[in-house]
């Protein structure tokens, strides 16, 4: 009975294996989706960094959506300009130059220029300090506990003296500190030159109550928006019309950076040695645009 019954159980385990290995052949023939072998390709031509930066899961979900005319070839950060040409030429697609994606982030104040600050003692991440009323008078300025930093693989954005600020050297684009900073303070800029001019502020409020929480905030007066026409006053804040910017003509925001009374008009990037030859008497950064919106905005209070 026993080598019997032995006989029967390998018989049927024998059995099964045939029938699953023929339900798997049967199922590899019904539901096979042939995959464009260009996709390969064009995974191939990017840097593998599977940053998400393009708004994909990974390289090879953006190769894909390349391939099938989902989107542009131009959108990976870490890649830059070459990648998107050579996926652009291996597709036959007409390739356009674009500026490069830097994050910036839109907050000068440092520790000692926050006012009513208070101690913060719960988990250490800014996610988790946003959560908290009270820990710093201004709601939307940079909260310094460095979730950007922990996000960024590229070692592009550190905390200094509790401000996020960005090693443009470094800097590629990927957007994982954008993603990270829970007050959305951090946006993609595409940079039309080495230096840039940001408006170093998110605070919406009135301007006496912006400088009750910050030394250095935006006091919204309106003077860039008078003096050029590439700002427009977004509330309490000055915006950048890009659409208007000409990158070889700074007059039309140098008035406006020089007469800023609150000094909010930021220059950041990494000038080259004819940038810096050239402004060697004056700055001729330029424009973007701040985006005012905080993760306070939607928060939904209990109690």
């Amino acid at each position: 009975m026993t080598f019997l019954a032995i006989i029967l159980a390998a018989g049927t385990m024998l059995a099964l294996s045939l029938l699953a290995g023929w339900v798997l052949g049967w199922a590899n023939r019904k539901f096979h989706v042939e995959m464009d072998p260009r996709v390969e390709e064009a995974l191939a031509l990017l840097p593998g960094a599977n940053c998400g930066g393009c708004g994909f899961l990974g390289c090879a979900e953006y190769a894909a959506a390349v391939v099938s005319g989902q989107a542009g070839p131009d959108k990976c950060g870490p890649g830059g300009q070459a990648c998107a040409k050579a996926i652009a030429g291996l597709l036959g697609l007409e390739f356009k130059e674009s500026y490069p994606q830097r994050a910036v982030v839109h907050c000068r104040a440092h520790g000692d220029e926050r006012l009513k600050r208070h101690d913060y003692r719960g988990e250490p991440t800014c996610t988790s300090a946003n959560l908290v009323a009270g820990v710093q008078g201004c709601t939307y300025g940079c909260l310094g506990l460095g979730d950007c930093e922990r996000a960024c693989k590229y070692d592009a954005i550190h905390v200094i003296d509790g401000l996020a600020t960005v090693d443009y050297d470094k800097c590629v684009g990927c957007r994982a500190c954008a993603r990270a900073c829970p007050r959305n303070i951090i946006s993609m800029v595409p940079f039309k030159a080495e230096v840039m001019l940001v408006v170093a502020c998110c605070n919406k409020d009135f301007g006496k109550d912006v400088r009750a929480v910050c030394k250095v905030g935006c006091t919204g007066c309106g003077a860039c928006a008078k003096l050029s026409e590439l700002f427009t006053m977004a509330g309490h804040l000055p915006t950048v019309d890009y659409d208007k910017y000409l990158p070889d003509q700074p007059d039309q925001f140098l008035k406006a950076y020089q007469k800023c009374p609150a000094k909010t008009l930021l220059a950041v990037g990494t000038p080259s040695a004819e940038t810096l030859a050239a402004v060697a008497d004056e700055k001729l950064p330029n424009v973007i645009e701040a985006r005012p919106e905080t993760t306070v905005d939607n928060t939904r209070w209990w109690g």
